[in-house]
């Protein structure tokens, strides 16, 4: 078939509902199937051009600024910009590498592979029946990618004060004087560090007792310290009762007592599913608005043998790199596989500095899940010269092993490049890999990597202790600190 009668069929082996990440694992990877992809924005999602991609070189250039105020290290930085200057820098970087928002070079990768773009906006007419704004399609397998949307609080006043997006945040030239922050999750920390690094005077709102409320204890705490050093205000256990205008400010109520006047108010209070709208009542799948579309193992919608989902709208786990991973489940599924997916070592990033990283079980999700696990931490300036010697001495991790199987559950740590080192974890719980095994695993000196050396052999010693003591888990030995 050639492309120009592709362009022009209107029958597929595999339609996309959903051009964002995770379909392109697909797209070109089924084999001499027909596909598909409609969208009715821009190819590749929300990541490369509004949120994951675009916001590192902004985050990365608040770092090289906010190095330079490091008062051990300043012959390094004698000529440090300030810092509106530093944050237009950073917006020059961001867009350049986005290619200023155009996804030609995404649309034309994808039109390569053979695949067909179908601009437009999809819904579900019948089984087997697509309607693009008036065009039919007609498949055998559907996947749906249709990613979620922020989530904007029921507040009085709100929808008439000048909002943000996390998307909008990360779009803008201007850097606001003031911001409130609605969300103590992994965006609203990114961009209170952001922001309050380049001087807005930011306050950050979370509803709940602390921060990052899934994650650790200890990293919500070393999260929660870093911003207040930036001048970060945080208000915890509290929520935003009600916001008015006052000429170009906003003033918000918060339950807790204070009121705040900003200039900016920023919505990062979690994300819905895009499940509305797609017509999943005409094929027989009711849902409530907004609520996930439900996958089995194989990425299958349940009870729908030829309807598949991916990423954001599953509710699975909010990442890119989830969407990725399930799409080559789905692909491998397609072409006559039976690849079940794996949620269990999927690994999570707080980019603020230092950076916070984790996979697995926590502590409490641990417990929840009948397991008392032991534990090893090390700080990263005594396990790690690299930390030293690069003067990226802060952070430290902590490794979670279930006594009984001698395997790694779970680790959260903070530290330089702790995103890259966290995958050593993600690895050995994917593969079940012992930790007599791993406890021999050598990294190069130096490196931040080294940091998981000490905690893996006290893991090793103090199973070598439960395994054959009998006071078993429960017994002091459980947990190992330096």
């Amino acid at each position: 078939m050639t492309t120009s009668t592709k362009e022009h069929t209107n029958d597929f082996d595999v339609v996309i509902l959903g051009g964002g990440a995770g379909a392109k694992l697909i797209w070109g990877a089924v084999g001499d199937r027909s596909v598909a992809v409609v969208e009715r924005s821009r190819v590749g999602g929300a990541c490369p051009f509004v949120a994951c991609v675009p916001s590192k070189p902004m985050l990365r250039t608040a770092r090289v600024w906010q190095l330079g105020a490091d008062t051990q290290q300043p012959a390094l930085f004698t000529g440090r910009v300030p810092a509106a200057e530093a944050y237009r820098l950073a917006c020059e970087r961001r867009d350049a590498i986005v290619h200023h928002r155009d996804d030609i070079l995404n649309a034309e990768a994808l039109e390569r592979t053979g695949a067909v773009l179908v601009r437009g906006h999809g819904q579900l007419r019948e089984p087997g029946v697509l309607d693009v704004d008036g065009r039919t399609l007609r498949y055998r397998e559907l996947v749906i990618n249709t990613g979620s949307r922020s989530r904007r609080p029921d507040i009085p006043g709100l929808e008439s004060a000048p909002t943000w997006t996390s998307d909008d945040a990360l779009s803008a030239t201007e850097l606001p004087s003031s911001m409130l922050i609605l969300g103590g999750g992994a965006v609203g920390c990114e961009l209170a560090f952001l922001f309050a690094t380049f001087g807005t005077a930011v306050t950050l709102v979370q509803r709940g007792s602390r921060l990052l409320p899934d994650e650790e204890p200890r990293a919500s705490a070393t999260v929660e310290q870093a911003l207040a050093e930036l001048g970060v205000t945080i208000h915890t256990d509290a929520t935003v009762t009600g916001v008015a205008s006052q000429g170009d400010r906003t003033r918000a109520q918060l339950s807790s007592g204070p009121r705040i006047t900003v200039e900016r108010i920023v919505l990062a209070a979690g994300r819905l599913p895009n499940s509305a709208g797609l017509g999943l009542s005409n094929v027989g799948l009711q849902l409530d608005d907004h609520a996930p579309i439900p996958v089995d193992d194989h990425c299958r919608v349940v009870g729908f043998e030829h309807l598949w989902a991916i990423g954001d709208v599953t509710g699975k786990s909010a990442f890119t790199h989830t969407a990725h991973y399930q799409g080559r489940v789905v692909a491998s599924n397609l072409r006559g596989h039976s690849i079940r997916a794996n949620y269990a070592a999927i690994p999570r990033a707080v980019y603020v500095e230092p950076t916070l990283a984790s996979v697995g079980h926590t502590w409490a999700t641990a417990r929840h899940a009948g397991i008392e696990p032991i534990s090893a931490s090390v700080e990263m300036r005594t396990a790690a010269v690299r930390s030293i010697t690069d003067g990226q001495s802060a952070g430290w991790v902590t490794l979670l092993a279930d006594p009984q199987s001698g395997r790694l559950i779970g680790a959260t740590g903070m530290g330089q490049n702790a995103e890259e080192w966290i995958v050593t974890v993600s690895l050995a719980i994917r593969a079940s890999s012992p930790i007599s095994l791993l406890a021999d695993v050598v990294h190069p000196f130096p490196s931040f990597g080294e940091v998981l050396e000490n905690p893996l052999w006290q893991l090793r010693e103090a199973l070598h202790d439960v395994q054959g003591s009998p006071h078993g888990p429960d017994d002091d030995r459980s947990r190992c600190d330096s």
